[in-house]
């Protein structure tokens, strides 16, 4: 096994992702997440070293917009949790 010069390694491309078997998953999955999230992360509101309140309400409006897509996303999947079985259970019992 040959280590080279270990005081200045050089590193290749690194791993290669996987290939999928379902492209075609795979392209919907990518679709739908620029959908929902088309924005890059707003890094320079995020500082971990900072506490809660001194974020001011400009920066959690913006971090807010950041995330309204997952937010949409969420409340309509609380709506499909509550409506379909409210619905299924109507069509079940209530047989009009």
């Amino acid at each position: 096994m040959e280590l080279g010069n270990i005081s200045k390694p050089t590193y290749g491309p690194g791993p290669e992702a996987p290939g999928s078997s379902t492209p075609g998953l795979v392209t919907m999955a990518h679709g739908f997440l620029r959908l929902v999230q088309p924005k890059p992360l707003p890094i320079d509101l995020i500082n971990f070293g900072q506490s809660q309140s001194e974020f001011s309400q400009e920066d959690i409006h913006e971090l807010l917009l950041y995330e309204l897509g997952f937010l949409i996303c969420a409340a309509i999947g609380l709506i499909f949790i509550i409506l379909v079985p409210l619905v299924g259970c109507c069509f079940c019992c209530c047989r009009c």
